[in-house]
């Protein structure tokens, strides 16, 4: 009896970073599907590579969450072996981003044919300011002002191409994120949940949470009905 063990698994999600004035922002969905089930509605696709730099993952779970870790702790002991905090000091851990994703390059297009793995890196550093590179399956990497991953993409890279601008401020470019990202979950049912948003500048990075209720609408969509907790 076949079982249809062997037929491939499509894993969805939507993931993007963008490069503002002053800093990086990178945005994901929480949404972690197995075909068309829902294995996790609330999971945390954007990892923390080291103080200044951290990963957007898509493709399998499995896979990037062990790249992003193994990622870690490299960037972490090189960014030990060359700042005072070796000595004691009381100092963050920083990395150039640049190098962290050569790293996860060189790790994704050595074992291409291993990994589902998509992902991107974006960081703010002294010595090249904000960054985002985007790595897809397969292993490249290219640097742009911002990228988009994951089966979302499809639906909204038209949008961000009409409407990105540079230089936007943090507030412009956090709502550039959530529009884009709302607009990938409204389209994509690989794609839902909360919106994650991570920033990044030069004084440190902010975490951000923004629940259905706050997601913008796309066209006819009816808006979420905000459940109150009955009392007992």
């Amino acid at each position: 009896m076949d079982h249809g063990f062997d037929v491939p698994v499509s894993m969805g999600t939507t993931i993007m970073a963008v490069r503002y004035a002053d800093g990086v922002i990178l945005g994901a969905d929480s949404r972690t599907s197995t075909g068309t089930y829902v294995a996790n509605r609330a999971s945390d696709k954007i990892t923390q590579i080291c103080d200044n730099v951290w990963m957007c993952r898509s493709g399998s779970a499995a896979d990037t969450q062990n790249v992003a870790a193994y990622v870690s702790r490299l960037a972490q002991e090189h960014a030990v072996s060359v700042s005072s905090a070796a000595a004691g000091a009381d100092e963050v851990l920083t990395c150039d981003v640049k190098l962290v994703a050569n790293l996860t390059k060189t790790i994704a297009y050595e074992n291409k044919d291993r990994l589902q793995a998509g992902m991107i890196i974006a960081g703010w550093d002294r010595k090249l300011g904000p960054q985002v590179y985007g790595i897809p399956l397969g292993g490249s990497m290219v640097e742009a002002p911002f990228t988009v991953g994951g089966s979302g993409s499809a639906y909204v890279y038209g949008w961000c191409d009409d409407t990105f601008k540079e230089d936007m401020s943090k507030e412009e470019a956090q709502a550039w994120v959530t529009n884009a990202i709302s607009l990938a979950i409204a389209r994509d049912a690989s794609s839902g949940g909360v919106i994650r948003l991570v920033t990044i500048d030069g004084k440190g990075c902010e975490r951000k949470m923004l629940q259905p209720i706050e997601h913008v609408l796309c066209d006819d969509e009816l808006p979420p009905v905000k459940r109150s907790v009955a009392s007992t």
